[in-house]
C-alpha cells in the first residue's frame, strides 16, 4: 500500500474530486444524476460554497470527502457531509476512516453541534462504517428535493 496522505482539498484537486464524485453516482446507479459541470466546482469551490479533504497518494487523489457548513435551527451550527467516497481499488486500508475523522475534526474546529450525512437504505458497506463510528442512522426522517433547473 502506497503512503497516503490527508489534507484539505485545494482547486488543483477539483479535476480528481469530480471525477471520484462522478464514480460515486455510478455505484449509487445514478450516472446521469451528475449535472453539474467541473466549471461549476471551480466556481463554487473558489466562492467557499464547499470544502473538501482528499487521500491523496504521490501520484493522485484515491478519496475525498465534500462538506459545508449548514445550520440546525434545533442544535445549532452543522458541518454537512455531500459526498464521502474512496476508489474502489483502494478501499479497506482504512483510508476513509482517515477522511471521515478529519471531517469530524474540521466539525470540531468549526464548533459544529453536529455532523450529518445521507446514505442509501442498500448501502450495507457504508451503513456499515457508519454505525461502527457509532453514528446514528435516522429511518424515520425522509429527505424532500425540488430541482430548480432541469
Amino acid at each position: 500500500m502506497k503512503k497516503i496522505n490527508i489534507r484539505k482539498a485545494n482547486a488543483t484537486d477539483l479535476p480528481e474530486i469530480y471525477n471520484l464524485v462522478k464514480e460515486l453516482a455510478v455505484y449509487e446507479k445514478e450516472p446521469a444524476a451528475v449535472t453539474a459541470t467541473l466549471s461549476d466546482y471551480n466556481a463554487d469551490f473558489a466562492a467557499g460554497i464547499f470544502e473538501a479533504f482528499v487521500a491523496k497518494t504521490e501520484e493522485k487523489v484515491v478519496g475525498t470527502a465534500i462538506y459545508y457548513m449548514t445550520y440546525s435551527t434545533w442544535k445549532g451550527r452543522m458541518l454537512y457531509l455531500e459526498d464521502f467516497v474512496v476508489q474502489e481499488s483502494y478501499r479497506k486500508f482504512g483510508i476513509g476512516q482517515q477522511l471521515f475523522d478529519a471531517f469530524l475534526a474540521e466539525a470540531s474546529n468549526k464548533k459544529a453541534k453536529l455532523v450529518k450525512w445521507q446514505v442509501l437504505d442498500w448501502n450495507e458497506p457504508a451503513l456499515s462504517f457508519y454505525r461502527k463510528n457509532e453514528a446514528i442512522i435516522e429511518k424515520n426522517w425522509w429527505s424532500g428535493k425540488i430541482f430548480l433547473e432541469k
